[in-house]
């Protein structure tokens, strides 16, 4: 797998990227070796330390871990358990992918712009691909990253649509009317 480091306020030290390679060195069973890995590292005010990892593969699934603690050693190993246990709870569509050779090296397509944040005002603007694909594919993608909501192309009416979680744990569609 191949690892890119992004750092925010703070230096990176040889121990913490031999530490950031062995860690994520338990994901390479699961990858090919031309699989595109970034981690990014930040320092914030109070001792925050945050690791966010992402795996953007070929198919356009998106496996990311983010954890924030006072250690930046205990962020890193956290956030690299999170994914491990995203791959476990999913394992057999990722097996399935694996199997067809869906894990191939990917572009990266997520970029984030963090600001100060502010309540009320626009505080971060997260550009990403869509890929066209079907509602339960959307609804697997959005419980893999384990977020309440996921926008994405619906591969049936070409046209962008929202898949969320609703306050009684069932899923609902977004879809615009054209016409």
């Amino acid at each position: 797998m191949r690892i890119s480091i992004v750092n925010k306020n703070s230096v990176l030290s040889d121990s913490l990227e031999s530490r950031i390679e062995k860690k994520l060195g338990k994901l390479d069973k699961f990858f090919p070796e031309d699989q595109e890995c970034t981690v990014r590292l930040a320092q914030e005010r109070g001792g925050r330390n945050i690791v966010e990892i992402t795996i953007v593969v070929k198919d356009g699934t998106v496996l990311r871990a983010e954890e924030v603690t006072a250690d930046m050693y205990t962020s890193l190993d956290g956030a690299v358990d999170k994914l491990v246990r995203q791959i476990r709870r999913h394992r057999t569509k990722l097996e399935k992918r694996l199997r067809e050779g869906a894990f191939q090296s990917a572009e990266a397509g997520v970029e984030a712009d963090d600001e100060p944040e502010e309540t009320g005002r626009l505080v971060r603007v997260k550009r990403f691909t869509m890929k066209p694909m079907s509602v339960n594919d959307a609804i697997a993608q959005m419980e893999l990253l384990g977020h309440s909501f996921f926008l994405f192309t619906n591969e049936e009416t070409n046209g962008t649509c929202v898949v969320y979680r609703r306050n009684d744990g069932n899923i609902g569609l977004l879809e615009p009317e054209n016409g």
